[in-house]
Order: C-alpha cells, then sequence, then structure tokens
C-alpha cells in the first residue's frame, strides 16, 4: 500500500470486530474499555523528519509520540503501549550509542512490552545484552529460545498486565534469522516455528492463565503474497485459534486499519502494523461487559 493512500489526518478510519453496530450510547456503565498503542520498526528514528523530507516531510519524533501517548492516557488510563521490534539501526544515534538512547526514550515514554526483531542483533547479542539495562519494559518472545546465550532470563515467552480488572497476555515472535542475519549476530539462539509457538502460547493464556484478551507481539511479517510458504501474521491469524490482535512488525507495512481475519475456528482476529520510523501511532480499543469482549475499534494516527 502506498503511503500517499495511508492516513492523511490524524485520526483514519474505524474498523469493528465483535458485535457491530454498537454505539457507545448503548453501552453500560460497567462497560471497560482497554487501549493498545502499539508501535514496530522504528529503526533509531527520534527526532522527527523534516520539511524537505518529501513524503516524510514533518511527521514523527520521540518528542511527538510523548505528547500524543500522554494525551491518550489522560483520556483512558487503561492504556498499554507496545512495540513489535526492529528498534535499533537505521540513524546515526544508534551508530554512536548502541542502542543506549532508544530504549531511554522507550523507558521514559512507559513501553510496557516489546518484541525482537532482526535489526536487533545488528550490535550482535551481547550489544542488545548491553543495553537491557536501559529499558524499564519487559521483552517477550516465544520462539525464540535465548537459554544458552547471555539473554537467558532477560527475554520471556509472554507478560500478563491486568488493568481494570481486564486480564490481558501478551506474547512475542520473531522471524527466521538463518539467512537473514549473521549466526555470528545471535550465536546460540535457537528458532521455533512461530505458528506452532502461537498455538501453544495463546492456548495457555486463554485457557490455562484466563486471559480475557490475548496479544501477539510479532516480527514475523504481515504478508509474502510472492512466497505463499512462508509464514505471515495473516497466516498465523488464520492457523490458530486464540488471538485477538496480532501486532506486526518487520514488512514496514502501512495499514490504514487494521485487518480483520478469520482464526481456525471462524471467530475475528485483528492484524495491524503502522509502517516504520514512528511515522504513525497504531491505536486498537477494546470494550468489554461482564469480562466478555463485544467491540473494538482501530486507528492509526499521524505522528
Amino acid at each position: 500500500m502506498k503511503r500517499r493512500q495511508f492516513i492523511q489526518k490524524s485520526t483514519a478510519a474505524t474498523v469493528l470486530a465483535g458485535v457491530g453496530g454498537l454505539s457507545l450510547q448503548s453501552f453500560g456503565s460497567s462497560t471497560k474499555k482497554i487501549t493498545i498503542l502499539h508501535t514496530n520498526d522504528v529503526h533509531s528514528h527520534i527526532d522527527p523528519f523534516g520539511p524537505d523530507d518529501g513524503r516524510n516531510a514533518n511527521k514523527g519524533g520521540v518528542a511527538r509520540r510523548a505528547t500524543l501517548v500522554e494525551s491518550i492516557r489522560q483520556e483512558n488510563p487503561n492504556t498499554l503501549l507496545l512495540d513489535a521490534g526492529d528498534i535499533f539501526q537505521g540513524t546515526p544515534y544508534f551508530n554512536y550509542y548502541g542502542g543506549e538512547l532508544e530504549f531511554k526514550l522507550m523507558s521514559m515514554l512507559k513501553y510496557d512490552v516489546a518484541t525482537i526483531g532482526n535489526h536487533d542483533f545488528d550490535n550482535g547479542i551481547d550489544g542488545l545484552y548491553a543495553q537491557i539495562p536501559h529499558a524499564d519494559f519487559e521483552f517477550v518472545s516465544a520462539n525464540y529460545d535465548f537459554s544458552n546465550t547471555v539473554m537467558d532470563t532477560h527475554v520471556k515467552p509472554y507478560k500478563i498486565i491486568i488493568k481494570d480488572g481486564i486480564k490481558i497476555g501478551i506474547f512475542g515472535l520473531g522471524i527466521k534469522l538463518d539467512g537473514l542475519v549473521d549466526k555470528n549476530m545471535y550465536k546460540e539462539t535457537v528458532y521455533h516455528d512461530p505458528i506452532e509457538k502461537a498455538q501453544d502460547m495463546s492456548r495457555v493464556l486463554k485457557e490455562d492463565e484466563k486471559c480475557d484478551l490475548v496479544i501477539c507481539l510479532s516480527h514475523i511479517g504481515y504478508e509474502y503474497k510472492n512466497r505463499p510458504d512462508k509464514v505471515s501474521d495473516i497466516k498465523l491469524a488464520r492457523a490458530t485459534k486464540d488471538i485477538d490482535l496480532i501486532i506486526g512488525g518487520h514488512t514496514h507495512t502501512f495499514l490504514s486499519k487494521p485487518t480483520i481475519e478469520e482464526n481456525s475456528v471462524g471467530k475475528k482476529v485483528l492484524v495491524n502494523q503502522v509502517g516504520c520510523y514512528g511515522l504513525y501511532l497504531g491505536k486498537v480499543d477494546f470494550y468489554f461487559n461482564s469480562g466478555k469482549h463485544i467491540k473494538s475499534d482501530g486507528a492509526s494516527i499521524m505522528v
């Protein structure tokens, strides 16, 4: 999708999933709203683009994102901020600071959870590990096994967060590193099939942990039309049954609204990705009544 077809105003189209046609006025006082904000493939873009930067002119920047996130949190304290990987690499900030600045700024923005992208290994796994003390948020990845690396214990398969009594389970998935990243960079990290791990993790979160909302932070790519054999977020959505939202990365896909897919049992799952470089902030609102998910609003916001 070309960016000129993407969002021209601050808020884009809304997509409804679950019970359609309901207005906010039709919800009772017991309705709870959970807001999920998300980024992906920011690639060390700290500053906004300048006025002469073509189609990206005057967009992005961490300071602007911080202001936007804070205003949304003031509207709804039950807000999470997530990132789908490739935090590193893309500007001299990374070359000079090695990721320290990125993690410190994300901590100041109070990110809750992030997953790991292939470019987050660009200073090697030791370089990633060296920056972990600067991250006041957690990393999740269910299909990267870091047991025999310095990242062992620093990345969990999933994280559970409770907001206003709503139990939210978040797990991560990463792309196959072999052939994409030099083996010396990720060392003994073991890759597992993301669909198999997603099936297992979503079952654990929904059935064992009794989560009301299950979110996958994915860095495997939105879709590969010329590679039908390759795992993607769309294939993941169709192959699993307990995921409510897939927040994607890697392919720098600019979606004007979340895609609605049917999972393996015919239920709706949202798939979203907001391009790259911090140009947009994804926002998905989930509404619950008596613990039941009744509605979802998806929007993308220009930064």
